[in-house]
């Protein structure tokens, strides 16, 4: 079949270091996933300071972890690998341990990106539950002034499950403007309370605001029957697999995404963990053409409600 321009539900803005500037080893958080998660191909157990390190990583190249240097660089990077746009949000991130911001990003810098993206990236605001009514004024400056579609929140940061009642201003908000909600589920990779990822915290959320798009980013994992249940049992759940190659997912979750059940619910995004590979991999898999389609394209502009 013909390369399908793809859209990134999920990335970030230390994508590229223009406008952006950060450090992740600067952060307990991520130098713990250096640690563990990422620890294969991290033996120092930071990410890449020096000129040899950055030569010797340099595959990790269009990574967040190891950014695009300009925009200009992310946008022919999209063209060459097949993508229409990305989407990026203004993150914020508690950090339980240290008690600071691990992600403090805002719309203005994220609005910086699209401008010099020339439209290429798709903009989110985020939600910091300890200061509701700035985020509440953060998210209708982004939808009204700036045209941003959804909103991105990280609810276990802050050590609070998504049905917490300081989400429901969020959700409220989000509802009276008609735009989505994502919503990272499943466990942490970083030092966080990785049971308050349990996707079915989002059921109370779905039941109580039926008009609300909600995505459920992440797979859900472990839960991931879960995250299956919620996206197949209301029509207003969404659910992302980024964060995961598509080829490592649980079978289970592979079956439900190619099937029936979730092939219009399901989408692609790659968590700024690089453009290419994990989109070769979903062109590779067992599924019909129209299927990868929807996942990787179509699933997303109807989430955003954008024109195909």
């Amino acid at each position: 079949m013909e390369d399908i321009k793809a859209i990134d539900i999920m990335n970030y803005p230390p994508q590229v270091k223009e406008l952006v500037g950060y450090n992740f080893n600067d952060y307990t958080e991520w130098l713990h996933m250096a640690k563990t998660t990422f620890k294969p191909m991290l033996p120092t157990g930071r990410f890449p300071i020096t000129d040899e390190e950055l030569e010797k990583h340099k595959h990790l190249y269009g990574t967040m972890f190891y950014p695009y240097e300009t925009i200009a660089d992310l946008v022919k990077a999209m063209d060459e690998i097949g993508y229409d746009r990305i989407c990026i949000p203004a993150v914020k991130m508690w950090s339980l341990r240290s008690h600071y911001f691990v992600w403090d990003f805002s719309v203005d810098q994220v609005q910086q990106i699209i401008e010099k993206s020339k439209g290429r990236v798709i903009g989110a605001a985020g939600y910091n539950p300890f200061d509701i009514e700035g985020s509440l004024r953060e998210i209708e400056k982004a939808v009204k002034e700036y045209d941003f579609k959804f909103v991105y929140f990280h609810s276990m940061s802050f050590g609070l499950a998504p049905n917490d009642k300081k989400f429901y201003p969020l959700y409220a908000k989000c509802n009276e403007l008609n735009i989505p909600v994502s919503v990272q589920v499943g466990h942490s990779a970083e030092p966080m309370p990785s049971m308050l990822g349990n996707p079915m915290y989002m059921d109370e959320i779905a039941i109580t605001f039926p008009n609300l798009k909600i995505n459920l980013s992440h797979t859900g994992w472990p839960w991931f029957r879960e995250w299956c249940d919620l996206v197949w049992k209301h029509p207003n759940v969404y659910g992302d697999i980024s964060a995961y190659m598509p080829k490592s997912l649980e079978p289970y979750q592979i079956t439900f995404m190619f099937s029936g059940r979730g092939k219009n619910k399901v989408m692609w995004g790659t968590n700024g963990i690089g453009l290419a590979r994990g989109k070769k991999e979903l062109m590779e898999m067992d599924a019909k053409d129209d299927v990868k389609v929807r996942i990787l394209r179509e699933n997303a502009l109807g989430f955003l409600g954008l024109d195909r």
